[in-house]
């Protein structure tokens, strides 16, 4: 994995809910700050090999979904 520490950073927002989720799962862990440990997860959901984690039916409800919030046309 690459060092972090001199990666550039991009802003993300995640709902309340889902911060608080990663804030007790990351309890007790080395991880100083939520969104180390996102970065973490996220980077390690990246190395994994084989088929795509979501459904074609997955994919299209999660585009309806941003579509419906305003995040893509």
């Amino acid at each position: 994995m690459p060092d972090l520490a001199v990666q550039a950073y991009r802003s993300l927002r995640i709902p309340e809910e889902l911060a608080t989720a990663v804030e007790a799962r990351m309890k007790g862990s080395s991880f100083p700050s939520v969104d180390e440990f996102v970065a973490f997860v996220l980077a390690r959901l990246l190395e994994q090999t084989g088929e795509p984690g979501f459904s074609e039916e997955d994919e299209r409800a999660l585009k309806e979904r941003l579509r419906s919030l305003g995040y893509i046309d």
